[in-house]
């Protein structure tokens, strides 16, 4: 069975440990008050073992001092369920201490008042979850009381019911185990995930456990063989070491038989030696000289001194193969870097004595530290009430926790990405503000489409231009929820600007009509009489009206015959005639079109279809804009046959060039641009515009292009010459 069975501290113990390293009287007294403060109010509550409560709080606060962290720390430790359990107000504790371990305290009791109501509901789980995160967030002293408080509470599990064993394994295994490793505290990770194994699945945790204890004597005399040699070894070159085998923890020698598919004995690192010196240059000359002893296994070799891990683990990992065959994982390190390993934050931001805490300056070391903690903070940071929990978990877990790309800025400067990130990603998590203004990205030197998948290794430098914004086609490719849901909000701000714009111009569209028409504006367009015609037009407010204006899916002249009760009263026949004229003879229109029989009118070419000289085409008459030409297949006149007139392009008059828009669709390759550039040229045609999408699901590009033409038959030219293209598809004219 797990072990489980501890010796329990007492109060005398945990001022023990804490004279270690604490030795102002004020600060001891300051714990031994927290300790007399917590067995009062805990007395006559018991625990499902039948210990007295306080036990509890004994075991968690001794734990915290064995970590070596503040007095403010430990004191709330021992006082971490007195508001939940005993009923006192934080404010209570404030007077009675001071104002920042009760703060410690309501911080812990704030996480746990989400009770396991909805066990079944993912949601609840997650809303207690993000609590723990934001807690974090915002001092990462709460996280280590909670993470000690969830140990002590591992080692007692026996006592609960089967059904709370799994519940609270699981979430300590999803949640708490994470927390420890992205913190560094090996220790208290390890002994997390083991006890978690036990309550989870106890029949290969025997397994296991079985499987390392049969191989036990015959590791342990292969360690001290292998421990022996490399002893002589150091003391040989004169260099100071500690040397010990150590054992791989059961859930870890487990997760990578599962996840790795591999049988016990292929796991190598089950004969581990650890060598501890005094400094960084001590490792690397230890590495050679092993190097040049024994054989190492190509491959193997881990500098994570140069380049730490995320949660500031240092060391040099090397696998070798003895003399006598067997393989040996060594792991070389300095004390500091080896408490660091196993006590992680702990360790770095241990009590110093006689020096200010300052939470906010911690915090921001933190960040400076722990690259992913940074990212966790801006997570928390954007947080609020009426997100999903079970959103921010699934964000928080796949950007941060999941991170399994190690890329770094061309400073040193190491970001944690997950698989399959770009640059796009990686700008995000540099600043909003780098993301926003993207252009281009250079990975290792060299110039890169931003949708490129990044590696472990690459070296990343994001180019920036003032003015630019992200584009919706990002969103295709990003892999964090953090740059998508940053791209959303710029383009939603964006979109919510653009539309306020129109609504500013369609209110000025309706004020010019009605001066037009000898109204004034500011009685017409008051709240109720806009609101009396909502229904006319199928809105429901202002705002909508407006755009629909503006954008010209309203007709403004209605609008204003609707509010002013002043309907135009006369027939087809007389809106032609005022429109056009009664001159029986014909003149050409600047556009160099004719209607027959007809003159003194306004003509324009319709910019929906853009005709081009030489094609068939159908005059529309407007109430206002006079006639506009339309190609005869333009689809925006397809049910508007009262209103078409015959028109003609006149004859004499074929020196002028006309605007067509194309749309190529084609399979994606280098220098498709260029090619069809060089054809557009190449048929004497003006290229007005070009812009081009790549679609990567199809792997195509979208083209959309303006040419300048004499006429259809320069046109068709310029269209089958196109389609001779190598790798295009389609090329068709478009209408709008």
């Amino acid at each position: 069975m797990v072990n489980t069975d501890r010796l329990n501290p007492t109060v005398d113990d945990v001022i023990d440990e804490a004279r270690r390293y604490i030795h102002d009287p004020i600060s001891l007294t300051m714990i031994e008050r927290a300790a007399n403060y917590a067995s009062v109010h805990h007395a006559g509550q018991f625990r499902r073992s039948g210990e007295p409560y306080v036990v509890h709080v004994i075991n968690v606060a001794y734990i915290l001092a064995t970590l070596r962290v503040g007095p403010q720390t430990i004191a709330a430790g021992f006082l971490h369920d007195v508001i939940e359990d005993c009923g006192i107000s934080r404010d209570e504790l404030a007077e009675e201490f001071d104002p920042e371990i009760a703060d410690l305290v309501e911080a812990v009791t704030k996480i746990g008042t989400l009770k396991y109501k909805g066990k079944n509901d993912p949601e609840y789980q997650a809303a207690n979850h993000r609590k723990i995160f934001i807690a974090m967030a915002r001092d990462v002293r709460v996280i280590i009381i909670k993470l000690v408080d969830r140990l002590h509470n591992m080692r007692t599990l026996q006592f609960q019911p089967e059904a709370s064993q799994k519940r609270i394994s699981s979430e300590t295994l999803d949640v708490y185990a994470p927390i420890a490793h992205r913190l560094g505290i090996s220790a208290i990770k390890n002994e997390l995930e083991d006890l978690c194994f036990y309550y989870l699945n106890r029949d290969e945790y025997y397994h296991i456990a079985h499987l390392v204890e049969a191989k036990k004597a015959e590791r342990d005399a292969a360690v001290s063989t292998m421990i022996t040699e490399i002893s002589e070894m150091m003391e040989e070159h004169g260099i100071q070491y500690r040397i010990f085998g150590r054992s791989k923890h059961l859930y870890s020698i487990y997760n990578k038989m599962i996840k790795k598919h591999k049988r016990f004995d292929e796991i190598l690192d089950l004969l581990a030696i650890r060598i501890i010196t005094k400094s960084e240059l001590n490792c690397y000359e230890i590495l050679g000289y092993i190097h040049a002893k024994y054989r190492p296994i190509p491959g193997r070799l881990k500098d994570y001194i140069a380049v730490p891990k995320t949660n500031m683990y240092q060391s040099l990992h090397t696998t070798i193969i003895g003399e006598d065959g067997k393989i040996f994982e060594v792991q070389i390190r300095t004390e500091e870097m080896d408490a660091i390993a196993e006590r992680g934050v702990a360790a770095h931001w241990r009590y110093k004595e006689g020096v200010k805490y300052d939470a906010r300056a911690e915090q921001k070391e933190i960040e400076n530290k722990l690259s992913w903690f940074k990212n966790l903070t801006t997570y928390s940071e954007d947080e609020n009430e009426n997100s999903s929990a079970s959103e921010y978990m699934e964000a928080l877990q796949h950007d941060v926790f999941s991170a399994s790309v190690y890329v770094m800025t061309p400073k040193g400067r190491v970001i944690d990405l997950p698989n399959g990130a770009t640059p796009i990603d990686f700008a995000y998590r540099i600043h909003t503000d780098v993301g926003h203004t993207a252009v281009g990205a250079i990975v290792n030197d060299a110039m890169v489409p931003l949708n490129t998948e990044l590696h472990t290794g690459d070296v990343v430098q994001i180019k920036t231009m003032k003015g630019t914004g992200p584009s919706e086609d990002w969103l295709k490719f990003v892999k964090t929820n953090q740059a998508r849901n940053k791209i959303r909000s710029y383009l939603t701000k964006k979109e919510t600007e653009a539309h306020e714009s129109r609504v500013d111009e369609g209110e000025k569209m309706l004020a010019d009509e009605l001066k037009k028409r000898g109204f004034n504006p500011k009685e017409y367009m008051e709240k109720k009489k806009l609101e009396n015609i909502f229904k006319d037009f199928r809105v429901s407010n202002h705002t909508d009206l407006m755009y629909g204006i503006a954008v010209k899916s309203i007709n403004v002249t209605s609008v204003c015959e609707h509010l002013t009760n002043q309907k135009a009263h006369i027939s087809e026949k007389e809106a032609l005639s005022r429109v056009l004229g009664r001159e029986a003879h014909h003149r050409v229109s600047k556009s160099g079109l004719v209607i027959p029989g007809i003159e003194s009118m306004k003509m324009s070419l319709a910019h929906c279809c853009l005709p081009v000289y030489g094609e068939p085409i159908k005059g529309y008459i407007t109430k206002t804009e006079g006639v506009k030409v339309h190609r005869a297949d333009c689809p925006n006149i397809a049910d508007a046959k009262a209103r078409l007139i015959d028109v003609q392009w006149d004859e004499g008059d074929n020196e002028r060039y006309y605007d067509a828009d194309l749309s190529v669709t084609a399979r994606d390759r280098s220098f498709l641009l260029t090619d069809i550039v060089t054809v557009v040229s190449q048929c004497k045609a003006t290229l007005e515009s070009i812009n081009a999408a790549v679609n990567h699901d199809t792997l195509t590009s979208s083209i959309k292009m303006v040419i300048r033409v004499h006429d259809i038959s320069h046109l068709d030219n310029v269209i089958a010459n196109i389609r001779k293209v190598e790798s295009v598809i389609i090329v068709e004219r478009t209408a709008h």
